[in-house]
């Protein structure tokens, strides 16, 4: 080990120790390193510019949203630069980084863009373990996903996956990526924690979020298709709504004619506070290093969410079904256009996985930490904040 134990408690309890966040102007990444730098902690930030702003107007923008105080904002440096090369090397090493949190990664799932997930998982990875391995870092924290798990069914564990079998190229990456970050850690003497968090929401107390897809992308499809549906009815006399059997009904309700094929299990949701709060304690009292699954103990009904969906936004005939349903009565346009939305996200809507948490429990309950539940009152919020800002069109906007 490149420092010891009672070192690096030294460190951390005096916050000396100096922390680099990679992918910090993202939606898990800018939560870290906000939650780090309110916690007392060094931090700096690897971050790109792009056409539209430069990379520190970006993370002042992040800072902004994230309601940091100016002494927060005296311990941030940002560094600029992307994972995908290597130029930023120099300005890091000079703002100095003890640790790496690393959450730089592509969250894309089509096979049409295995290049630029490759790129960025795999490759953006390796350039930011071997500045870890040049650098003298001492600890790398390597922010994953529980869907390394693949397409295996039943309890998951907390250790090194061995499958090829997976859903998509991102679940292939990221597990690819822990065993690039394990081999190259124990070779150099590394310490290194693996968090793996489920599917990530808005906060459960606020609703708010920087990022509208998972969860809310079928939720935004089926308002923007009724808002189509409700346009034509209120602007061009219905018929086309009419077709497909869409009306309006009392108190200002729409009925849509909307099957929707569900499996067995649910969807893993962690809003974004637990998922934070529990990276914290992980973070501070996992310092022997490990793997450390963040989810919820219970995965949330499609029935439950579709019923949510229609009470927030006044729906009526929408039902979950088996596929048994289709054989006799085939999908209409309505629900084959919506089926096409759900393609992308239908495996993670059949949770069969359970992720167990033998390692990050003990943590998790030193703090009272508990996942809360993904009720009708967390979905509102978070519903309410996505319609606010307009999915996400309009988040700085103000």
């Amino acid at each position: 080990m490149r420092i010891d134990d009672a070192s690096l408690r030294r460190m951390r309890a005096g916050r000396t120790s100096r922390i680099l966040v990679t992918g910090g102007t993202g939606f898990l990444g800018s939560h870290i390193a906000a939650a780090l730098l309110g916690a007392g902690y060094r931090v700096a930030v690897l971050a790109r510019s792009t056409k539209a702003l430069p990379a520190r107007a970006r993370i002042e923008r992040l800072a902004d949203w994230h309601g940091l105080d100016e002494e927060a904002r005296r311990r941030l440096a940002i560094v600029e630069g992307d994972v995908l090369e290597t130029g930023w090397a120099a300005a890091a090493a000079e703002a100095g980084a003890d640790e790496i949190v690393h959450c730089a990664s592509s969250t894309a799932f089509v096979e049409r863009k295995r290049a630029e997930i490759e790129a960025a998982n795999i490759g953006g990875l390796r350039n930011v373990l071997d500045f870890a391995a040049r650098g003298g870092c001492a600890f790398f924290h390597h922010v994953s996903t529980a869907y390394v798990a693949g397409r295996r069914t039943g309890p998951c564990p907390e250790d090194w996956v061995e499958t090829a079998a997976f859903t998509n190229v991102y679940e292939e990456t990221k597990a690819r990526g822990e065993v690039l970050a394990r081999d190259l850690c124990r070779r150099e003497g590394l310490r290194l924690n693996v968090y793996r968090p489920t599917i990530v929401t808005g906060d459960s107390r606020t609703g708010r979020t920087l990022r509208f897809n998972a969860l809310y992308f079928p939720v935004k499809a089926v308002v923007y298709l009724r808002d189509i549906y409700l346009a034509d009815i209120r602007e061009r006399g219905g018929r086309r709504a009419s077709e497909l059997g869409i009306r309006t009904a009392e108190e200002g309700r729409i009925i849509m004619p909307l099957r929707i094929e569900i499996g067995g299990g649910g969807i893993n949701l962690v809003p974004v506070d637990h998922c934070v709060a529990a990276f914290m304690a992980v973070f501070e009292d996992g310092i022997d290093g490990g793997i450390y699954h963040i989810a919820s103990p219970a995965p949330t009904r499609i029935e439950d969410i579709i019923a949510y969906a229609k009470r927030f936004f006044r729906l009526e005939g929408i039902e979950a079904c088996g596929s048994e349903a289709f054989a006799g009565r085939p999908r209409n346009a309505l629900e084959t256009l919506f089926d096409s939305y759900l393609e992308t996200y239908r495996p993670y809507m059949q949770e069969a996985r359970t992720f167990e948490n033998a390692n990050a429990a003990p943590m998790l309950a030193r703090r009272g930490l508990v996942c809360p539940a993904f009720d009708y009152d967390v979905f509102a919020l978070c519903m309410a904040y996505a319609l606010d800002v307009d999915w996400g069109s309009k988040l700085f906007a103000r």
